[in-house]
């Protein structure tokens, strides 16, 4: 099971969020692309070459991604926080008639897969 482990200190102005993943029976660390805010949750958000998506790497870092983010929930509903989701997006599924709640509702992914 992939604990996660705290958020790396701060690199220039913003947070490193840092997962841990387990390829090939070694541990490698991994930081998705963007963290987002919206009034009601935060995410994880990893856009992805579309060719891409099926490199073996991309499920194993999107598991680690979620498992995150499912720990990360847990402690932020002991605050009165928001809960967090990760969305790993095809890089074709981001055009400019897109919104973050139409790729919420399609790549949103809160359970270990």
């Amino acid at each position: 099971m992939n604990i996660p482990r705290p958020a790396a200190p701060r690199r220039g102005s913003r947070e490193v969020v840092q997962v841990f993943y387990r390829h090939a029976h070694q541990e490698f660390p991994y930081e998705p692309d963007f963290a987002v805010e919206t009034k009601t949750e935060k995410l994880l958000c990893e856009p992805k070459r579309a060719a891409e998506m099926t490199d073996e790497v991309v499920p194993a870092k999107a598991r680690a991604a979620v498992e995150w983010c499912k720990h990360a929930t847990e402690h932020a509903r002991t605050l009165g926080g928001k809960p967090w989701s990760y969305l790993l997006i095809p890089h074709d599924a981001i055009t400019a008639s897109a919104t973050l709640d139409g790729l919420i509702a399609t790549f949103a992914t809160t359970t270990p897969q």
